[in-house]
């Protein structure tokens, strides 16, 4: 719920995720070289989670990162219940229903010398939880985070821009369009219609952990 100029909220978002980006750029590197070559998904959020959780810079910016925040919904007989999980979710105050969400996937996964894109994953099992508001209910913002487990951050990117294009539940308005990067972190957005009738803005960003690459899967 956002309370105030929408618009207000909207700039807000979006200037938090550039800054955030910067940080956890900062601590990719660190967070990366403590995991295996194909690490489980879990595992880097988790340890990026610590990480950014620890940062001078962050704690300045916002109130708490939380590691799998579950959002509350209403049933129809007034109680509360659990909507899910959200990988990390930034609070700017006490306020549980006004967060900012990143939904991560890992993509490019290498798997008996061949590599998986799971664009689809990241679209039906990530991008869609936002378009359902199971994710950042009545909230304009949401972000999405690709760990790019062989470094080839061009097929992923080809791969989910296809995967996005192709899904139609996804009610894309515009997009995928570039967004500027953040030390090297490729970064676009898209805009969509929720099933609610609402606009949401999703803003995607890609971490290349370094490797060759291998042939496709």
């Amino acid at each position: 719920m956002l309370i105030g100029d929408a618009q207000g909220w909207v700039e807000n978002f979006v200037s938090f995720d550039d800054r955030f980006l910067e940080r956890i750029a900062a601590a990719w590197p660190a967070c990366m070289a403590v995991l295996p070559e194909q690490p489980e998904e879990d595992d880097i959020t988790i340890n990026l989670v610590d990480r950014l959780t620890k940062d001078v810079v962050v704690r300045r910016l916002c109130h708490w990162v939380e590691y799998q925040f579950e959002p509350f919904g209403l049933a129809t007989d007034g109680a509360k219940y659990s909507k899910g999980i959200i990988d990390i979710a930034v609070l700017f105050d006490w306020e549980r229903e006004r967060y900012l969400a990143y939904e991560c996937k890992r993509l490019n996964v290498i798997n008996g010398g061949s590599r998986s894109s799971l664009a689809t994953v990241y679209v039906t099992q990530g991008m869609m939880r936002f378009l359902t508001e199971q994710y950042a209910e009545s909230l304009p913002i949401g972000c999405m985070l690709g760990y790019v487990l062989d470094g080839d951050v061009t097929f992923a990117l080809e791969r989910i821009s296809g995967a996005i294009i192709s899904h139609t539940p996804l009610a894309l308005t515009d997009g995928p369009t570039p967004l500027a990067a953040i030390d090297m972190v490729e970064r676009f957005h898209t805009r969509h219609t929720r099933i609610a009738g609402t606009e949401i803005e999703l803003r995607h960003a890609l971490f290349s952990k370094s490797s060759v690459a291998l042939p496709n899967g």
